[in-house]
């Protein structure tokens, strides 16, 4: 959602969050350590196999093209790349073109010279050691406290105290950066929108993103040791790549803004990074790129039109963000911005800084 101005609280400039003494919670990542996920919470615990059975997967050997794996080889593939910050789109079990995408950077990343889109045995032998693939997640009372009515209309989105999520299927598909109908196969006879404190379910064995420790961070410190990082933009292939170096560090997938209003190729700087935005939903801003008095401010959280990250760069109203809606990543939906998902969002959050270049091309 984008080209916007964003309030800050006193300023009068991009962004307004209220806060005291608040702090980035994710950690800068220098390096990828080959490791399956390990989510950390209470009340996720190992499981043997999903509600429903997804596939078996192969015995290993010759390289194998990403069409040709079993639902569950895909699924330890897409939370083998995940896990990585090689964004492979919602987690689905199925080989989508951000599947490939994501791989293929990751290759590149850690100089295999792998055929595209091709598993080595190397890689299949890791996909085999992520176990389980599928864990169990007991859903909290913490959990309900994000969940409520939340309207979609600016106007009404505005008179809320916070952007929660809309339903319990819809806090654990972010949660486990997952497509709904995967939570749903998952769990075929569970009624999600029954969901009840106490009730364990079935979901991808990724880190969680767990929106109840991302503190509000109105103006993130500059880090210089980020400073020579750069972002690239591909607004054709759809993917956002930050480089150090000669090295990929991490890849996600985007929406490059929209036919209409595509995000602006040219050479930026990030000047502006801010956790948990309030959003100033300006129309003729967002249509005509002009500022008007008839505005509503949309309060943060994970259902704000911009997410839970907003990375302004020195183009008016445009910024790197995340989003209230998934499923939007990959289409031209935005206004110009590059919008992420928010688990992709906080992350590249912990890996940049202001002053950074970004190449949109």
């Amino acid at each position: 959602m984008c080209i916007r101005t964003l309030l800050f609280s006193t300023l009068v400039i991009l962004i307004v969050v209220n806060v005291d003494e608040p702090a980035l919670s994710a950690e800068p990542r220098k390096t990828h350590p080959a490791r399956s996920p390990s989510p950390t919470p209470a009340n996720i615990s190992s499981s043997g196999q999903p509600g429903q059975a997804i596939g078996t997967s192969p015995a290993i050997g010759a390289p194998i093209a990403i069409g040709a794996l079993t639902p569950d080889m895909l699924t330890r593939l897409e939370i083998f790349l995940d896990s990585r910050s090689f964004g492979p789109g919602k987690i689905d079990g199925k080989a989508g073109e951000f599947v490939g995408l994501a791989l293929g950077r990751y290759q590149t990343a850690q100089e295999k010279d792998s055929q595209p889109g091709q598993l080595d045995s190397e890689l299949q032998q890791e996909l085999q050691k992520i176990d389980p693939a599928y864990i169990e997640y007991t859903f909290t009372e913490a959990d309900q406290n994000w969940i409520g009515p939340v309207p979609r209309r600016p106007a009404a989105l505005a008179k809320v105290k916070k952007a929660i999520y809309r339903s319990p299927l819809d806090f654990l598909a972010e949660r486990f950066h997952s497509d709904p109908d995967f939570i749903r196969k998952l769990n075929p006879k569970m009624k999600f929108d029954q969901l009840r404190p106490g009730t364990v379910v079935q979901v991808p064995n990724v880190r969680p993103f767990q929106i109840e420790t991302i503190s509000p961070v109105p103006d993130v410190p500059p880090r210089p040791e980020f400073s020579q990082r750069i972002i690239k933009v591909d607004t054709k292939a759809r993917m956002l790549d930050l480089i150090d170096g000669n090295r990929i560090l991490v890849s996600f997938p985007i929406t490059p803004g929209s036919q209409r209003l595509p995000a602006p190729v040219g050479t930026w700087k990030i000047v502006k990074m801010t956790i948990l935005p309030n959003f100033r939903w300006d129309e003729a801003m967002l249509q005509h790129g002009r500022r008007s008095g008839h505005y509503y401010l949309i309060p943060p959280g994970p259902r704000n039109l911009v997410g839970v990250v907003w990375i302004g760069l020195n183009k008016t109203g445009i910024g790197i963000h995340g989003t209230d809606n998934p499923d939007s990543i990959g289409r031209s939906v935005s206004h110009g911005c590059i919008r992420l998902a928010n688990w992709d969002a906080i992350r590249l959050a912990a890996e940049v800084t202001t002053g950074m270049t970004v190449q949109i091309f």
